[in-house]
């Protein structure tokens, strides 16, 4: 059971880690309220484990004096979770600060509450999984339990009714993490706290159903803590990846173009750090391709861009394809003169790639699959220019001398 509890505590610690960056967190009250309340549930699970709860005794020298931390930490998480409520509602600063102040004002004295409580409680006999149970009946212990019990449902069934509400006006992943934060929240309710009752009140009237606080109870919350970090995490989590992956894949078909300007680039290497994203990985590409252009413009023959642009069009491919296939053919042009140091040809004027007009990666990769399209170029006499072709047949043309 212990193993179960912390790897909760774990999950709900690394969902905060994937979603805080501390520099942002603070500025942002949305997502310090969001981290701050995964943190503590984090915290709770860790408190409320028999092995934590056997130090914290032994450590202090008090019998059962783990039952007011744990109860006291998951007041503070309650009221975490109504704090973030608040801010995800929005509204006036003023007003949105004063119901923060009010609902840490109420928990701070549920806190209090339950603390002194405890110390009016006669409690010497320790108990680590079945303390509610036991000191049901025992008074001011009776009340701390229910006192906590009630400020854990008041903020549950508050998140549950907040879930239900805004998962009909959104829509996508964000209506997926409410409906998952809403399945934990109910399976906390059920799982939990109406477990908890059950077995309280059974003791009130003389039954025993112990076994529904200290076996059903912690693996039910348990669970509804993993579905609310997977609630909290996917919508931020699963764009980030998407992001990635298109990353990745935008950096793999970039692979020709930079095979083929990476002799003339006079940019730094990209790192090779195996902790790389796929994101940085692409931005060092881009700008590895972007300086190899640069220095190829100067070998730019129009000429040869014009054949393969005017035979692909006489085969029927669109403007913007044969756009493509001539400036590829040209750049491959270009890297064969750098590469051979011959003389740049004298066309006397500028041009600009369409890989350079367009923002983002979109153009360079449709320029490095123009680059994969091209047909091998045959071999050419001794000082003859061969321009690449488009892929397609064309009529033949005079061999332009360089």
């Amino acid at each position: 059971m212990s193993l179960v509890v912390y790897l909760a505590a774990f999950v709900f610690g690394m969902s905060a880690v994937l979603l805080c960056r501390p520099r942002t967190a603070v500025r942002n009250p949305l997502n310090l309220s969001t981290c701050v309340a995964i943190a503590l549930g984090a915290l709770v699970f860790v408190c409320a484990a028999p092995p934590t709860l056997s130090a914290v005794n032994a450590l202090t020298g008090i019998p059962n004096f783990g039952a007011p931390l744990t109860y006291g930490m998951l007041s503070a998480y309650s009221c975490s979770v109504l704090v973030l409520l608040i801010n995800w509602r929005g509204g006036p600063r003023v007003l949105v600060r004063r119901l923060v102040l009010r609902s840490i004002a109420a928990y701070g004295l549920l806190v209090l509450a339950i603390v002194v409580l405890f110390a009016l409680a006669d409690a010497d006999t320790e108990r680590l999984r079945d303390l509610d149970t036991y000191y049901a009946n025992t008074p001011f212990m009776r009340e701390m339990i229910l006192l906590y019990l009630a400020g854990h449902s008041a903020a549950m069934l508050a998140m549950c009714a907040v879930c239900v509400k805004w998962g009909r006006e959104v829509t996508g992943l964000l209506r997926t993490g409410l409906r998952l934060i809403l399945l934990g929240a109910l399976l906390d309710v059920v799982g939990f706290q109406l477990t908890k009752y059950t077995a309280v009140v059974a003791r009130w009237s003389g039954h025993d159903l112990d076994f529904l606080s200290t076996d059903v109870a912690p693996p039910m919350a348990s669970l509804g803590a993993l579905v609310c970090s997977v609630g909290f995490v996917l919508p931020r989590l699963v764009p980030s990846v998407r992001s990635h992956w298109r990353g990745l894949g935008d950096y793999r078909r970039l692979g020709p173009l930079w095979s083929l300007v990476q002799p003339v680039s006079t940019a730094p290497g990209p790192p090779t750090a195996w902790w790389q994203l796929p994101q940085a990985r692409l931005q060092w590409r881009e700008v590895f391709i972007h300086d190899a252009l640069l220095t190829l413009a100067p070998y730019f023959d129009h000429r040869v861009r014009e054949r393969v642009r005017d035979a692909a069009l006489r085969t029927g491919r669109s403007p913007h394809e044969a756009r493509l296939a001539a400036e590829a053919a040209m750049l491959a042009d270009a890297a064969r003169r750098a590469a051979a140091r011959e003389q740049p040809p004298e066309t006397g004027r500028s041009y600009r790639l369409y890989a350079t007009e367009v923002s983002g990666t979109s153009g360079l990769v449709e320029l490095a699959q123009a680059l994969d399209r091209l047909p091998p170029a045959p071999a050419a006499p001794e000082g003859a220019v061969q321009p690449p072709m488009a892929g397609t047949m064309a009529e033949p043309e005079e061999p332009h001398v360089a």
